[in-house]
């Protein structure tokens, strides 16, 4: 009844689609791992959500400002096309890998008001910065035949890493938990693994689609074998909070610090440095 969004999936390209790359691991085993990856993740995240928190002096100010209305169209345009893409190719199934979900909650972080939400949804998805960058390492362009669906793969990720330092750059909600503080790293890193063992692998598994990996790994996986799912979560327990916390000292640096680039003098400030007046 869905083929229409999966059967176009290429499957000239070894492990993408098929029963060889379905059956790769035992059901047993998928079973097995599913419920010890999504026992930890479910105990973490109880543990830690009583530890999130959210300033609450946060300037909620409601500047619209043009480069906000720009990115938001660009972005939103970008992300059409990839839609546009996909269904052309009836392969609208990749939409669902965790870059374009991250484009999507980007959209939705440059449209949306000012609110604690939108500051929790912005900590969040710093944590999912693993995406882009894992795509230009080990990109994954050979199922792209056009050459503008190819380029929009490049576009697309680099766009994923321009966006949240302009935010930052903005201040005022879009702002981060002190530099030593993991909760939101740990919180963010077990949503990610709940999405992938439990959303991701129902969907791949009848469709044969291999989504964001979760069925066989990659021709490159240095981790080929058996135990690939574990050494991922392994290795992305580290590599997503050191990233997330790499690329906000970075911005930290070059937005307070580096002269050529500082525009203001903390990170949580505001842009335009406003107040707001709480008599009105």
């Amino acid at each position: 009844m869905f083929e229409w969004a999966y059967s176009g999936a290429n499957r000239a390209v070894p492990r993408n689609v098929g029963p060889e790359c379905a059956y790769f691991l035992s059901p047993q085993r998928q079973i097995i791992e599913t419920i010890i990856v999504t026992a930890v993740c479910v105990y973490t995240i109880k543990k830690t959500y009583p530890k999130l928190k959210i300033e609450q002096d946060i300037n909620y100010l409601k500047s619209d400002r043009g480069g906000k209305r720009f990115l938001v169209i660009l972005l939103a345009l970008l992300w059409g096309m990839e839609i546009g893409f996909k269904f052309a190719s009836r392969s609208v199934i990749y939409l669902l890998n965790p870059c374009h979900v991250t484009t999507l909650i980007q959209i939705y972080l440059l449209a949306a008001p000012p609110s604690k939400t939108v500051t929790a949804l912005f900590r969040i998805h710093l944590n999912l910065l693993n995406g882009p960058l894992l795509a230009f390492l080990f990109p994954e362009t050979a199922s792209r035949l056009i050459f503008a669906e190819a380029s929009l793969y490049w576009i697309q990720h680099g766009m994923m890493f321009v966006i949240p330092y302009y935010l930052l750059r903005i201040g005022g909600v879009y702002n981060v938990e002190p530099f030593w503080d993991f909760n939101w790293s740990i919180f963010s890193y077990c949503l990610n693994l709940l999405y992938h063992f439990i959303i991701l692998q129902v969907i791949a598994i009848p469709a044969q689609v291999n989504l964001n990996h979760m069925l066989c790994p990659a021709i490159l996986d240095p981790f080929d074998g058996p135990w690939y799912r574990i050494a991922a979560v392994v290795h992305q327990a580290a590599l997503c909070p050191l990233l997330c916390k790499l690329f906000c000292f970075t911005a930290d640096f070059c937005l307070t610090k580096f002269p050529p680039t500082k525009v203001k003098p903390r990170m949580g400030d505001h842009l335009n440095d406003k107040k707001i007046d709480e008599t009105k």
